[in-house]
């Protein structure tokens, strides 16, 4: 387990069993452009198969940030899932999670992190990440639902197969 304390009383650590999932639900599913009405279930496999990242306040524990990190240990790392809950945002608490996970991952020896965000670039070049190559990487996108709106893109249908 890893565990980090800031000075103004927020702890970080990544033990799954301090996970408020319930809670991690509700954000990603109601409030995550990329993850709106995700299933609760979803969001247990996903987090089970990761390292969970979870911010929590030290005098109430209450959970207020979460991240999560795909990776083989070694080589790769996708952080993905990073939410700060909006009655704490402003407080640097992005930058920090950031930071923690990008040094916990080097302490692993894990030197490669790819992670993709609409709108938080300032927030990651801080920590020192730089935009991707679109020359060098490609993508599968086989999501159902688009991540903006969490519904099946208009005009959508079916995939049928004639033989």
């Amino acid at each position: 387990m890893f565990t980090l304390t800031r000075d103004d009383g927020y702890l970080l650590s990544t033990d799954p069993d301090r996970l408020d999932l319930d809670r991690v639900h509700h954000w990603l599913s109601t409030d995550a452009y990329w993850a709106l009405g995700r299933s609760r279930e979803t969001v247990a496999r996903a987090f089970a198969g990761s390292i969970p990242y979870a911010v929590h306040r030290v005098p109430d524990g209450g959970q207020v940030a979460v991240a999560r990190v795909v990776t083989d240990g070694a080589t790769f790392a996708w952080l993905c899932d990073v939410y700060v809950a909006r009655e704490e945002r402003g407080r640097g608490l992005g930058t920090w999670l950031a930071t923690a996970v990008r040094d916990h991952l080097a302490s692993l020896g894990v030197h490669r992190i790819l992670l993709a965000t609409l709108d938080a670039h300032g927030v990651y070049a801080t920590v020192g990440f730089t935009p991707v190559a679109p020359e060098r990487w490609m993508e599968l996108d086989r999501r159902p639902v688009t991540p903006l709106t969490g519904k099946e893109p208009i005009g959508s249908s079916a995939l049928t197969v004639e033989r």
